[in-house]
């Protein structure tokens, strides 16, 4: 049965968000208006708390809908192994046990992102042939969307592990933001040759050897090439690309507040903004997260998206779409075949009690 026609199941876990389970259902509610008519939501978390909302949305009540009761809840605080292990029957917990046992074809969560990760990668385990996952991220550049991981998920990678995100960031790539062949850049502080470490320098000649047959390598790229489109997909290691992403969402939201302190300082300069509304409309649509929501775990063998603790509704519905269309496009078995070329040709022994 083609995919589009066959019934998607996703799993969500209704209980980990700053903002409480009723902004994860309201997000849900939105998905199920724009998702296929065969899709279905498995909601993990506690019947008393969603029972009643769920019962009370005209769009949720009427939808396909099943409640899987979860006694416990992931927090935020948490660390990654222990929470995941001491919670076995938290909606985080649950929630990934569904999609490993195929209740589920993929799984979304707002909650503690370390649980998640470990969670992962404990219960759902690599696909076979990568050694760790990356979480990858869309970014809106100057011109178009483009992708960035390692966003954390790695902080320890070594060359071969950044040389498979590559790979399955291309693959998402295409999947996401619909490119036949996304150019790939790895990020360093210079372009020419010999800079860098020797991370660095090992993970460039790996991707040169790929670049062709399985990925459209760039070569390298700097920091302040991120948003100008000159690659598609930007690749390091999970300790940079966490720092690059949490610098960058901090300078977003302080230039943002220093633009509403300055338009604010004089009646002058309310009115201009007051006449400027259209811009300033046109410029949040521009870089409008809300549609990428998610960032999906990338090398599992299950399909998990991970979206902010601090998400809206929107955020929430558009890391349903990701969702949807990782499903859609059947991305794993895509991934398996260029991991399969990738170590071949920079691993061809076999890959035994590698780190």
């Amino acid at each position: 049965m083609d995919k589009t026609e066959a019934r998607i199941r996703l799993a969500i876990d209704a209980m980990g968000s700053d903002l409480g389970p009723s902004e994860i259902l309201e997000g849900v509610a939105q998905a199920v208006e724009l998702s296929p008519r065969n899709t279905e939501f498995l909601l993990y978390g506690q019947q008393d708390i969603l029972g009643p909302l769920i019962n009370k949305h005209s769009i949720l009540s009427q939808s396909k809908i099943e409640l899987i009761h979860c006694p416990e809840v992931v927090g935020m605080d948490e660390k990654p192994i222990a929470g995941i292990k001491a919670k076995k029957k938290s909606s985080m917990s649950l929630a990934l046990q569904g999609l490993k046992e195929g209740d589920a074809d993929a799984m979304l969560s707002c909650g503690n992102t370390g649980c998640l990760m470990a969670g992962g990668a404990i219960k759902l385990r690599t696909l076979e042939g990568i050694e760790r996952p990356a979480l990858c991220t869309i970014w809106p550049g100057r011109e178009r969307y483009f992708t960035l991981l390692d966003a954390g998920a790695n902080p320890h990678a070594k060359p071969f592990h950044i040389a498979q995100s590559a790979v399955l960031g291309s693959n998402y790539a295409r999947v996401a933001l619909g490119l036949v062949r996304p150019k790939v850049g790895l990020l360093t502080i210079g372009t020419e040759e010999g800079k860098g470490n020797e991370v660095i320098h090992e993970t460039h000649a790996m991707l040169k050897d790929i670049d062709g047959s399985i990925i459209n390598y760039a070569g390298l790229i700097e920091g302040f090439q991120i948003f100008e489109n000159v690659v598609d997909v930007v690749v390091c290691d999970g300790f940079v690309g966490n720092i690059v992403l949490k610098a960058c969402e901090s300078l977003s939201k302080l230039i943002g507040s220093f633009l509403d302190e300055e338009l604010r300082r004089n009646a002058l300069r309310k009115t201009g903004a007051l006449l400027s509304k259209g811009a300033f409309r046109s410029l949040k649509q521009r870089i409008n997260p809300e549609q990428f929501g998610g960032a999906p775990l990338l090398g599992l063998t299950k399909n998990v998206i991970k979206a902010h603790g601090s998400s809206n509704r929107n955020h929430v519905s558009g890391a349903i779409k990701i969702a949807l269309d990782l499903v859609q496009h059947d991305i794993l078995n895509q991934v398996l075949e260029d991991i399969r070329e990738t170590n071949e040709i920079l691993r061809p022994e076999p890959l035994l009690n590698r780190d």
